[in-house]
C-alpha cells in the first residue's frame, strides 16, 4: 500500500465535540480534506446551526447536534442518534472544554468542578460511549485535546491544569485498557494558537504577546492550521501503533527554557 493512502480517512466517521469553529473546527475540516464525514455537537442550537453554515462555506456536509458533553444521559442519546442517522463513529475528538482564570484562593470549589467536569468529566463520558461500538467494528480512534497545562503550571489556572493533567492521564488509561481492541487514544497539546479568544493577547508590544513569542523557538503563536496534519495522522491507519502518547504541537515551547536576560 501506498505509504500516502494509510493517511486517508476515506470512509470514516469522525465526531468532533465543541467542533462549531476555533480549532475543534480546523482539525474537523483537516478530517474533511482528508475523505471523513463530519459530525460535531455544541451547547445549543445557535452554535450548532452556525457550525453547520460554516462547515457549509468550506463545502463540508457537515452534521450538527446539541448536546452537553458533561450529561451522561444525553451523551448516550446522541451517540445513538448519530449511530442511527450517520453509522458509527471511528473517530472521536474530544475538543469542548473551558478554563476559568481565576487564583486559586479566589476560586470557588464550584467554580473548580465546573472546569473538571467538562475538561476531564466529559472526555470519559464520550469515550466510554463510542468505545463498545468501536470494538464491535474492530477498530477506533479517540484524540484527546490536552494542553500545555497537561505539563506546566501557570498563574490563575489551577482547575484548567489539574484537569488537562488529568486528561493526559485518562488518555494513557485508555490506551492501556483498550489497545488490544485495535483502539488507539492518544491526545494533541496545542500550544499557544491565534484564536479570535487570544487576539486581544496578540497586540504588538502587549507583554504576553511577547512573553510567548520569547519563549516559543518557532518565535509565533501558532496557526489553528498547524493541528490539522498532527490530528490527522493520529485519525488514521498510519498512526495504528501509536497508543497513550501526547503529541505537543507548540513550536518547541516544551524543549525550550527560554532566552537568558540581558
Amino acid at each position: 500500500m501506498n505509504v500516502l493512502n494509510s493517511f486517508s480517512l476515506e470512509g470514516k466517521i469522525a465526531l468532533v465535540t465543541g467542533g462549531s469553529y476555533g480549532i475543534g473546527f480546523a482539525m474537523a475540516k483537516g478530517y474533511a480534506e482528508a475523505g471523513a464525514t463530519i459530525v460535531f455537537n455544541d451547547l445549543n442550537a445557535d452554535l450548532v446551526e452556525k457550525g453547520v453554515a460554516a462547515y457549509k462555506e468550506e463545502g463540508i456536509a457537515a452534521y450538527g447536534y446539541v448536546c452537553d458533553v458533561t450529561n451522561e444521559e444525553r451523551v448516550t442519546a446522541m451517540i445513538a442518534q448519530i449511530e442511527q442517522e450517520v453509522g458509527v463513529i471511528d473517530i472521536l475528538v474530544n475538543n469542548a472544554g473551558i478554563i476559568k482564570r481565576i487564583p486559586m484562593c479566589e476560586m470557588t470549589a464550584a467554580e473548580f468542578r465546573l472546569v473538571i467536569d467538562v475538561d476531564l468529566t466529559a472526555p470519559f463520558i464520550m469515550a466510554k460511549s463510542v468505545i463498545p461500538s468501536m470494538i464491535k467494528k474492530g477498530h477506533g480512534k479517540i484524540i484527546n485535546i490536552c494542553s500545555m497545562m497537561s505539563e506546566l503550571g501557570r498563574e490563575t489556572v489551577s482547575a484548567y491544569a489539574a484537569a488537562k493533567g488529568g486528561l493526559k492521564m485518562l488518555t494513557k488509561n485508555i490506551a492501556s485498557e483498550y489497545g488490544e481492541f485495535n483502539i488507539q487514544c492518544n491526545g494533541i497539546g496545542p500550544g499557544y494558537i491565534e484564536t479570535p479568544q487570544t487576539a486581544p493577547l496578540r497586540v504588538d508590544g502587549h507583554p504576553f504577546n511577547n512573553f510567548i513569542i520569547s519563549k516559543t523557538p518557532a518565535a509565533r503563536w501558532g496557526k489553528p492550521e498547524d493541528l490539522t496534519g498532527p490530528a490527522v495522522f493520529l485519525a488514521s491507519d498510519a498512526s495504528d501503533f501509536v497508543n497513550g502518547h501526547i503529541l505537543y504541537v507548540d513550536g518547541g515551547l516544551l524543549a525550550y527554557i527560554g532566552k537568558q536576560p540581558k
